[in-house]
């Protein structure tokens, strides 16, 4: 049989349906990858899913599944660990650095502990030994395309073909192989975290620990605590010595989210700590010494707070070894039919997954996405609650279009620029700040994070200026 599709494709940029609702008994129906050098297993596999309504294909090793799986991502792959020109576990990390949502099952015919338990580390979901029983890997093909994968439920964010994106991706691929460390510079919603997580994968350091701090989460009074750890009576309520994220993280990954927000009485403090790998406890006496990786995020331009004497110029190239970006959701409009289908899949019921029409496709596609790929999350979620059958610009609140965009979507930049008319000359930066803070605010119905995320600073950043400027509450905004 040839290495083929082996099954036909009506188109290949479709995102499959998890069930064919047309028919009275319908059968779960996804895109299935699998890789097998023996070619009656190979054969007997596909052939196997294939009767149950599957879409197959079939390579002979890793480097012909990788070149298979670049023209066609498939939900599901089903490898062989144990093969002449490499291995599963191989396989699976290189398509996952690709398209981290791919279920994985692993076979072999060598049921041993220690292939199970790096099946489980390097993040199988599946781990099988042949003979295979057909019934059982239906099964468990079924189960790991119906729902999300386990702890992965932001995965969103690395989903999509578009050139931006898999430059960004190939570039981070090549930095998880060094042990250098990372600093990632990204708008809000981009998916920055994922990103690092998917370079510790990737990395010498898979085994070990991934741990993350977000800066702006803690007050400067905790967050040198959160970082270095303190020992028991340093201050008041200290009843108990407590490891921080640098100690936590030895031999792993340490992400420092959000770094920006890092004050500047801490920063020689993180100096040092890059710099020697040692630190010191909250009142410790002597140092400790880690062997981490350090990945640092930011959504602002750290070069222009160094220039505003906001961050440490020193700190800033000792983080800065390798310097990452990921592409805003506008700069990546060809994603968007993608990921509007991976969420409606994410949410909708099992089983139940809407159609979208080409209108409401369209109308995502022409929207400027301040949020990026978080807020085409949250409108997909309403839509799917909102909507019934197919999924048209109804579910987001409108049936009309306003020039490229929709009204819907532009509620909040439409009220904006009716409020900017009251902008004039001579009023103070504070003020301006203000007034934008406030409309910002009133677009988002008082919700703090998301206006956080559309103005490009940071919740705390905005939690300040509501108390610095005496914005109302919250349910002042909701009840307008």
């Amino acid at each position: 049989m040839p290495e083929t599709t082996l099954w036909p494709l009506a188109s290949r940029q479709a995102v499959p349906q998890a069930f064919n609702r047309s028919q009275e008994n319908a059968r779960f129906s996804a895109r299935a990858l699998v890789v097998d050098d023996e070619p009656s297993m190979r054969t007997a596999v596909a052939a196997s899913f294939m009767q149950r309504g599957w879409q197959v294909d079939t390579a002979t090793g890793p480097a012909e599944a990788l070149v298979k799986f670049e023209s066609m991502h498939h939900r599901l792959v089903i490898s062989d660990i144990r093969m002449p020109d490499g291995d599963g576990f191989d396989v699976m990390r290189r398509i996952r650095a690709i398209e981290p949502r791919t279920g994985f099952i692993l076979l072999t015919a060598f049921a041993n502990v220690p292939d199970a338990i790096s099946a489980v580390k390097s993040g199988a979901c599946e781990y099988l030994v042949k003979p295979v029983d057909y019934a059982e890997l239906e099964r468990v093909a079924q189960q790991l395309c119906r729902n999300p994968l386990p702890g992965r439920a932001d995965d969103f964010g690395l989903i999509g073909h578009s050139p931006a994106l898999r430059r960004a991706l190939e570039r981070a691929q090549h930095a998880a192989a060094s042990d250098a460390d990372i600093l990632i510079e990204a708008e809000s919603g981009c998916g920055k975290e994922l990103l690092a997580r998917m370079i510790h994968r990737l990395s010498p350091r898979r085994e070990r620990p991934f741990i993350a701090l977000n800066c702006a989460a803690f007050p400067e009074a905790l967050l040198e605590s959160e970082l270095f750890g303190h020992v028991r009576g340093a201050f008041t309520g200290a009843a108990v010595a407590k490891p921080g994220k640098f100690e936590l993280a030895h031999g792993g990954t340490l992400l420092l989210d959000e770094i920006a927000e890092l004050p500047l009485v801490l920063q020689p403090k993180l100096l040092r700590a890059l710099q020697e790998r040692e630190f010191d406890r909250l009142g410790g006496t002597r140092s400790l010494k880690v062997d981490i990786r350090v990945i640092a995020t930011t959504n602002r331009s750290l070069e222009t707070m160094i220039r505003e004497g906001q961050f440490r110029a020193d700190l800033y190239y000792r983080l800065n070894v390798i310097p990452l970006t990921l592409p805003p959701l506008r700069e990546r409009r060809e994603d968007i039919a993608e990921l509007a289908r991976y969420f409606a899949a994410q949410y909708a019921p099992a089983g139940l997954i809407p159609p979208l029409s080409g209108e409401f496709l369209n109308l995502l596609q022409q929207h400027s996405w301040p949020g990026n790929v978080r807020e085409l999350a949250n409108l997909m979620r309403r839509a799917i609650a909102l909507g019934s059958g197919e999924i048209g610009i109804e579910a987001i609140g409108s049936s009309e279009l306003d020039g490229r965009e929709s009204p819907e979507l532009l509620h909040g930049v439409r009220k904006g620029q009716m409020r900017c008319n009251e902008l004039r000359a001579g009023l103070s930066l504070p003020e301006v700040e203000r007034r934008l803070i406030e409309l910002t605010l009133e677009s988002t119905a008082g919700n703090r994070s998301r206006a956080a995320e559309m103005l490009g600073v940071s919740l705390r950043t905005i939690r300040n200026k509501v108390r610095e400027y005496g914005l109302p509450p919250r349910k002042s905004y909701v009840s307008h």
